[in-house]
């Protein structure tokens, strides 16, 4: 299996006829050694969108083994809720006395397993250096501040945590939260990791500018991580000032809450804080910086783990490859707990589709079961991603959650006028490997370097690299078929009709957002005159000539025998099809509007959006202006394209 990312055609395909080839057994059977350039340079995935030579867009689809189809959701799903151990449940409930009550800062429930089980770092300074043999440093925050403010809060992410919303108007709130004053019960701690970025090994990376304040316990036992993104210089800083600006924090808090409320896998956002300090930023790396204003976003998360958590320790040889063991078990133990007792239940065997016929039995090898597992929630949240027109930008491993969560907002963009090659991130253009329609393509690949760890650490073989690598392939092409279905109002999947679709879409510019929303309005009625039929879409069908009206009006007539076929009604299909497709998302315009009035000391716009973002399905009527398409301006540099600068 090798990866092909065209500059030129960035549509590919789901095209392998194996997930098991030669060349891939090849590559895992090798001793991984963190290459500077990527592996497989000279096979091709498919898995996401094609171009053909002729033009048209399709997606194509492998036929998986019946084996295959099967998956450790079937088991893990009626053990997921377990809840911790015994001892565990007896200590968290003689501190949890009462479910209902809200909780202030000092009465949070803290509970530090990181520190406690992991190896740290001996010093506590924040002097850059390689941080050798441990997964943290603790670090306290360091940024400088003058008279910080709350600017915006999310009352839902309160809520997780059991805190009481009135929290957020203690005087002292915003100092807690820039890091200028201690949160009783925190052990702050920077987190050690590494990664590939753009398909290079980078080393050691690590919290840079994002310091972890510990775990929080809630009163259904869920733990939550609080960190503080933009609090100062830690050892894997770099040479950067660990601080972050407005612009980017603003990007991050909104974002996180927008995607939630999208059901799409996130890290989530507690609140905002401006530093009241300036700080200074190369936004185009074209030698012209600035002063811009300073902030700190509090981020949570069940778990900041990622992909380069790994990789840093195995990527040192022997002495490091404990770690690797104790760091998976620790993140089975605490986040895929259903794991741990699989053993338990009936057996879980796969083929691999192998010449000899081999089998993999992830009941024997917990390890083997949880990389299929995260390879899995990586894909459906491709699929997520896919489904809504987000991309990321920076898909580099280190920025690849464990949980199979969206992590690390910078060059991010919701698709305006679909372009499949479109990306975000201006660093990204010259090879466009991190575009919309690249994406799931590349997670396969992050997914290839995190199984290549820990086979390094001898956590699992070649067979059981190869089949969690065919799970997410597979797992992949299931969620984004059936998501693409919902998207239409239709009960099965058609590939023909979809293919047509984003090819009339990317030949015309048309608004993905809008432009599905608005798919709602047509009727299954196969007897509408033909100039009458794309009546329901003139809002999202600009400046067509005759042939590209042809093109559509077959389409549609397309997709209303399919309608008929259904047997749906238009009423019913129209509320399915508005809960699946948004009217409003964070498009790019709409971030930089609330930066710039933020910029100026309003910060009306950015609650006003965070509320508007809430409820991003309802109509929300008075809000439409949220849901236009971008003005002439939202294309300058800086809007609809970011550098990694913040």
């Amino acid at each position: 299996m090798i990866f092909h990312f065209s500059p030129i055609s960035p549509l590919l395909s789901l095209a392998s006829s194996s997930f098991t080839s030669l060349c891939l057994r090849a590559f895992l059977r090798s001793s991984p050694k963190f290459p500077s350039s990527p592996p497989f340079p000279q096979t091709r995935l498919s898995l996401a969108c094609h171009l053909s030579t002729g033009g048209s867009l399709r997606m194509d689809s492998p036929s998986p083994d019946p084996p295959s189809s099967l998956s450790v959701d079937s088991i893990a799903e009626g053990l997921k809720n377990q809840s911790l151990t015994e001892r565990d449940n007896d200590n968290i409930n003689n501190k949890i006395k009462n479910k209902n009550v809200k909780l202030g800062l000092e009465d949070l429930n803290w509970d530090h397993s990181f520190v406690r089980e992991l190896p740290g770092d001996p010093r506590s300074d924040s002097i850059p250096r390689q941080v050798l043999h441990a997964c943290y440093t603790k670090v306290l925050p360091s940024a400088e501040v003058e008279n910080p403010k709350l600017v915006a809060w999310s009352d839902s992410v309160a809520d997780l945590l059991d805190l009481n919303p009135k929290e957020f108007e203690r005087p002292d709130f915003p100092l807690k939260f820039s890091g200028a004053s201690p949160l009783a019960g925190a052990v702050p701690y920077a987190q050690c990791y590494g990664g590939h970025q753009f398909g290079m090994w980078a080393g050691q990376l690590g919290d840079g500018r994002a310091i972890t304040l510990g775990e929080i316990l809630n009163s259904k036992l869920e733990r939550w991580e609080l960190q503080l993104k933009g609090a100062g210089k830690t050892p894997y800083s770099r040479f950067a000032d660990g601080l972050a600006v407005l612009r980017s924090s603003i990007r991050e808090f909104l974002c996180s809450e927008a995607m939630h409320f999208l059901g799409i896998p996130t890290t989530r956002a507690l609140c905002l804080v401006t530093t009241g300090k300036f700080v200074t930023r190369d936004m185009f790396y074209d030698g012209n910086p600035k002063e811009e204003p300073g902030a700190v976003v509090c981020r949570v998360a069940q778990s900041f783990l990622r992909f380069g958590s790994f990789q840093i320790h195995a990527s040192r040889g022997e002495e490091d490859l404990g770690i690797v063991r104790g760091l998976a078990d620790y993140a089975i133990r605490h986040h895929f707990p259903h794991i741990e007792n699989i053993s338990k239940s009936e057996s879980l065997s796969f083929s691999t589709g192998d010449d000899d016929h081999s089998v993999v039995d992830l009941t024997s090898n917990k390890y083997a079961a949880w990389i299929v597992e995260v390879g899995e929630r990586t894909a459906s949240l491709v699929a997520r991603w896919q489904g809504v027109g987000f991309t990321h930008g920076v898909l580099n491993t280190d920025n690849m959650s464990i949980l199979g969560l969206t992590i690390d907002y910078g060059p991010f963009g919701f698709l305006d006028a679909f372009d499949p090659s479109y990306t975000p991130n201006t660093t990204d253009l010259p090879g466009r490997r991190y575009c919309f329609a690249n994406q799931p393509d590349i997670g396969l690949w992050n997914i290839a370097q995190f199984a290549s760890t820990l086979m390094a650490a001898h956590l699992i073989n070649d067979k059981e690299a190869n089949y969690a690598m065919e799970r997410y392939g597979t797992k992949f092409m299931d969620d984004y078929q059936a998501i693409m279905s919902q998207k239409l109002g239709l009960q099965k999947y058609n590939k023909q009709l979809v293919n047509r679709l984003l090819n009339n879409l990317a030949v015309d510019k048309v608004d993905y957002t809008n432009f599905f929303r608005s798919l709602s309005n047509i009727k299954a009625d196969p007897g509408i005159p033909e100039d009458e039929l794309l009546v329901p879409l003139k809002a999202v069908l600009l400046d067509i000539g005759k042939e590209r009206k042809e093109a559509w009006v077959s389409w549609v007539q397309s997709y209303i025998q399919e309608l008929v076929a259904s047997g749906i009604s238009d009423e019913e299909r129209k509320t399915s099809m508005n809960s699946v497709n948004p009217k409003y998302v964070l498009r790019n315009y709409l971030c930089q509007s609330a930066i710039d009035a933020a910029e100026l000391g309003d910060f009306g716009e950015v609650r006003r959006l965070l509320k508007v973002m809430e409820r991003p399905y309802d109509e929300q009527p008075g809000m439409e202006k949220y849901a236009r398409l971008p003005p002439a301006w939202a294309y300058r540099p800086g809007v609809c394209m970011l550098s990694c600068s913040s």
